[in-house]
């Protein structure tokens, strides 16, 4: 009889051992997802402010061509500066929405001012934007990428009871908010 009791006690500590060492090995894992969306997210605010630092470039060497498109200049500058200071990520991702239309409106005056088009500095700039550009996409995939992964992982059973449990919450996603960015150009010859 005891020895029958020592193996149902051996069974109970291991059962107890067992889910104890699954709960650690979730929240580990959860753990890792949520610093993986923070490094995403700090990829993308490096680029970001690689941006941020070309445009008042950018807008200078277009004022001296184009002094009488204020408005437009304006408005990068504004966009610029709200994109700086938002806050999360829904309100930022608007923000850079923004600020992507109000600098492909800038670009758009280089086709009016052909002078300003053939400026080594306006191209080399250009340039350089075009290129943040592509690393802030590549960023905002990755991004959005790892969320995914950390907010499929807070969802799945029993990941989602101790996400709860230690407060590990859904994250969103960077997202367009501005329909007409999602639709494809209209190209004509």
């Amino acid at each position: 009889m005891l020895a029958s009791a020592m193996i149902g006690l051996y069974i109970v500590i291991g059962v107890v051992v067992l889910i104890i060492l699954s709960i650690i090995a979730i929240y580990n894992g959860l753990v890792q997802k949520r610093i993986r969306c923070d490094e995403a997210w700090a990829q993308i605010d490096v680029q970001l402010k690689r941006r941020y630092d070309l445009i008042p470039n950018l807008v200078e060497t277009v004022k001296g061509y184009a002094a009488h498109e204020k408005e437009t200049l304006e408005n990068v500058i504004q966009a610029r500066n709200a994109a700086i200071s938002a806050q999360g990520v829904p309100q930022q991702a608007e923000a850079e929405n923004m600020l992507t239309g109000a600098l492909n409106k800038l670009f758009a005056l280089s086709e009016a001012y052909p002078n300003l088009k053939a400026n080594e500095n306006f191209a080399q700039l250009q340039e350089e934007l075009t290129s943040t550009e592509n690393k802030i996409a590549f960023s905002r995939q990755h991004y959005n990428d790892s969320v995914a992964v950390y907010n499929i992982a807070t969802q799945k059973f029993p990941n989602n009871i101790i996400a709860g449990m230690f407060n590990f919450t859904r994250r969103d996603m960077f997202e367009l908010t501005d329909t007409a960015q999602r639709e494809a150009p209209k190209v004509s010859f």
